[in-house]
């Protein structure tokens, strides 16, 4: 059986109350979800709390689901809410704790200080894939992160594959020349020296 074949027999079996196909459908889709929060939460947003609330809104609303082949987007769609509404709580969050993170600036958080030397050429590429537009941005983790075939990637979004391969290929170049130009050694000023 095909993997979309798999996933649309478990999600009319969990949508009529079945709970072990509930809990193999979110096992088998737990990181690919993971993937589309990576690609849509705020910076800095637990991923885990936020899959948690996705795999909350899944037990509760899986009843609701009429197409069982059209499972994935609706678990995208869920997922994009998820991320959008912790967006929302940590715009809101910002405006109210603004004033205290600016006075605990002064002092050094020893996380963080332990987090910026222990950062690796990963999280250094990941962070610019982070700044990528979310069109780019998302097929990007799902193919590079998951290894969602483009296929799959254009039936979850909704787009034809063509569109997926120009905006892989794009979000790829793209990312090429951001890391490229942070490597790029800043040029050294001219002496007053040299100058005259």
């Amino acid at each position: 059986m095909t993997e979309s074949g798999q996933t649309e027999r478990l999600a009319t079996q969990a949508a009529t109350g079945d709970r072990s196909a509930l809990a193999e459908l979110w096992r088998s889709h737990r990181r690919w979800t993971a993937a589309v929060l990576l690609a849509h939460a705020p910076r800095g947003a637990e991923i885990d709390d936020l899959l948690q609330e996705v795999a909350l809104r899944i037990v509760r609303s899986i009843s609701t689901l009429d197409e069982a082949a059209r499972f994935q987007p609706w678990l995208r769609s869920i997922a994009l809410n998820v991320a959008r509404s912790a967006g929302r709580r940590q715009s809101v969050g910002d405006r109210i704790l603004r004033p205290l993170r600016d006075a605990d600036e002064e002092i050094p958080d020893r996380v963080e200080v332990r987090r910026q030397s222990a950062r690796t050429e990963s999280a250094r590429v990941l962070e610019h894939v982070l700044r990528l537009d979310p069109d780019y941005r998302e097929p990007l983790l799902l193919k590079g992160v998951e290894g969602v075939s483009q296929r799959r990637i254009a039936e979850i979004l909704g787009v034809p594959v063509t569109t997926v391969e120009t905006r892989l290929a794009r979000a790829r170049r793209m990312l090429r020349q951001e890391l490229e130009r942070e490597d790029e050694p800043t040029p050294r000023l001219a002496s007053r020296e040299a100058l005259r």
